[in-house]
């Protein structure tokens, strides 16, 4: 308890604990960025009229969602080395934005497929009378309300993902929860865990009132 009657203490546990919530955003940020687009490319995967096709795409979402994502990361980082003797020294971070990146593109993909194929094929029909090409149509018309749909779904994956990143642990990378449990153990206190359960709140917080100003935003769509 001395950190909380210690004001000028605690500050210190807050400032050594940022250099670990700025690799958390870092992986945050790059983990959506890759993601989100791949998730579009596994969904047209998925929906591919060509049942090979499809079906691959189906069991590699079946296996990113039936496997945790620990399990992934040591995959994605120890496989090269266990596989083809690679050094991977310098893979460490790669290798988080590779299996975050994988795994979240794979729910990413059902949240879009179930968009789409939620859509009414008048549109499509309406489109194609109008002179708007498959991909005009697409992007035009039917991406904008499929983004609306889905929203709160993908809200719900970004704030998971935000705790997620403290899986990063598993692969020794020093994110905020890594610094928070060494200084735990070296001071015998759960005060860093609590000064980390607020930085993920507060960080929470700030992602569910942005995708709030995005359903906002594409309100007009109905």
């Amino acid at each position: 308890m001395r950190y909380f009657n210690n004001f000028d203490v605690f500050m210190k546990l807050v400032l050594s604990m940022t250099g670990g919530f700025y690799n958390t955003l870092i992986i945050f940020f790059f983990t959506l960025t890759f993601s989100l687009p791949l998730g579009l490319l596994i969904a047209f995967g998925r929906m591919s009229k060509n049942r090979i096709v499809s079906g691959i795409f189906r069991l590699y979402i079946s296996l990113m969602r039936g496997t945790p994502l620990m399990l992934q990361l040591m995959v994605v980082y120890f496989g090269p080395f266990y596989l083809f003797g690679m050094n991977i020294g310098k893979w460490r971070f790669p290798a988080i934005i590779t299996g975050f990146a994988l795994n979240y593109g794979a729910y990413f993909a059902e949240i879009y497929r179930s968009g789409i194929v939620s859509m009414d094929r008048g549109q499509y029909e309406a489109a194609k009378l109008l002179g708007y090409s498959k991909g005009q149509t697409f992007v035009r018309i039917i991406l904008p309300q499929v983004v609306k749909r889905i929203l709160p779904a993908i809200t719900n994956e970004v704030i998971t993902l935000v705790k997620d990143t403290s899986l990063a642990f598993s692969i020794s990378y020093v994110e905020m929860f890594t610094i928070a449990k060494q200084i735990a153990a070296a001071k015998t206190t759960m005060v860093p865990f609590v000064a980390a359960g607020i930085f993920y709140y507060i960080f929470n917080f700030v992602v569910a009132w942005v995708m709030e100003l995005l359903e906002k935003k594409f309100s007009y769509y109905h």
